[in-house]
């Protein structure tokens, strides 16, 4: 809970961004806190009635940042805001080709030296993030990773491997399960605690030893999409800074340095498929079902694509290792099921490329997203084509995130449904 300040007049909300229209002073409240709010002023005391100061903070952005100007919708303004939002989350975070080790905090050197091992814990969208971090931590700084969903890892008998960091992840840093599960952690001898978040005043924040803000600005829209981008752009810096602690090559590590001040232009030339996929969202209007393929950080990614496809528009979809088709959902594939591929040019093109004929041996309808570097590779009649522009391999999750979120839009928008606040869902998950 969050006080607002006003003149003559107080205020209380779950979240900063309702009342930035009347204030843009605030006092968060800390657990177990009782507040006495009266017209003309405000009172905390603790559970045993000793009133307290709490200090007051004031919010580094205008009402204008929560209003929807010439947008459609919530949803679509964050998305073409993510060029902006990612050069954010990486303002005065790299200089010299280097990744600058105290924006993790004051401990990050000694703690990221002595990790040998991460365990991330995160929910919905910051779970996928997660997961792609844990293919850029163990590649690039050769440290085991586990991640896991924070309403699972709590209630479970878990095993923590010495000198292990913990990382949460969450957009609001209030979310219940991953805020419980640091609180469980934090007996069990982890070596280090860290939150990715974009609310510096957060639960999570504040009970965290160290913390890196994704910048990502407001989110009013409850499907993420700048919030999940800047996560991820987060956790690539985290695994890049460990790397640098752990034997990664200097060559390496200098590319992906390269690569993230690239990432903004990235984005906005991702975006540039906006009129393509609005036309593709027609091939959706009777389509009750969808299946999305990635492999390697991709996997995640298509993960992220369902997700965003049955919140906002309701169509039933799946995400696949593509490899896993054989197994079992290959049975589901005829020429009314759309499956969506994303297909960067990396070192699983040519195994994601047979899968892809598995797909198309059964007249399933292809959707592919593709590096146009490699697409002539995967053009055939029956497939739609979508083509981005080259990119690295470490930022390829992040910018092929791009066009899933776009699609999922205009399907949503096709289907008439309510995008920004889709039906029994809520931004923030406060409660079990």
């Amino acid at each position: 809970m969050v006080m607002g300040l006003g003149d003559g007049e107080q205020y209380l909300a779950s979240d900063i961004h309702a009342l930035l229209p009347v204030t843009r002073r605030f006092v968060y409240l800390a657990e177990g806190d009782v507040a006495e709010i009266r017209a003309d002023s405000t009172r905390v005391f603790d559970e045993e009635g000793r009133e307290l100061v709490r200090p007051i903070k004031e919010a580094h952005f205008s009402a204008d940042a929560v209003q929807r100007g010439e947008y459609r919708h919530y949803m679509l303004k964050e998305i073409h805001e993510q060029p902006t939002a990612i050069a954010d989350t990486l303002e005065g975070r790299l200089s010299g080709g280097h990744v600058l080790t105290q924006i993790f905090g004051p401990r990050a050197v000694d703690l990221l030296t002595r990790t040998q091992a991460v365990q991330i814990v995160a929910c919905g969208s910051s779970y996928h993030a997660a997961l792609v971090a844990k293919y850029w931590i163990e590649s690039l700084a050769r440290v085991p990773c586990q991640v896991e969903i924070a309403s699972e890892y709590r209630y479970r008998d878990f095993v923590v491997m010495p000198d292990t960091l913990l990382v949460t992840v969450s957009q609001s840093g209030e979310t219940a399960d991953t805020l419980a599960a640091l609180k469980l952690a934090k007996g069990m001898g982890y070596l280090g605690t860290l939150a990715i978040c974009n609310v510096p005043e957060s639960s999570l924040v504040r009970e965290s030893e160290l913390s890196l803000m994704t910048r990502a600005g407001p989110e009013i829209g409850v499907a993420s999409t700048k919030a999940f981008v800047t996560q991820l752009t987060a956790l690539l810096l985290l695994a890049l800074e460990l790397g640098c602690h752990h034997n990664l090559s200097a060559q390496r590590y200098a590319d992906g340095v390269a690569q993230l001040e690239r990432l903004p232009s990235a984005i906005a030339s991702a975006l540039a498929l906006d009129p393509q996929i609005r036309a593709l969202a027609e091939f959706f209007g009777d389509k009750q079902h969808a299946l999305f393929l990635g492999r390697g950080t991709q996997f995640p990614i298509a993960m992220e694509g369902a997700l965003k496809l049955k919140e906002i528009s309701y169509i039933h979809a799946e995400a696949y290792p593509a490899g896993e088709l054989k197994h079992g959902p290959l049975a589901l594939v005829d020429d009314e099921m759309p499956v969506i591929a994303v297909a960067p040019n990396d070192h699983l093109l040519e195994k994601l490329k047979s899968n892809i004929e598995e797909v198309r041996a059964r007249g399933g309808r292809l959707i592919v997203f593709a590096d146009s570097s490699v697409s002539r590779g995967i053009t055939h009649a029956q497939e739609i084509l979508l083509e981005l522009e080259p990119c690295g391999d470490l930022i390829a999750p992040i910018v092929f995130t791009v066009p899933l979120q776009l699609l999922s839009y205009h399907v949503a928008v096709l289907k008439g449904t309510d995008v920004d606040q889709p039906r029994n869902l809520a931004k923030s998950v406060t409660v079990e």
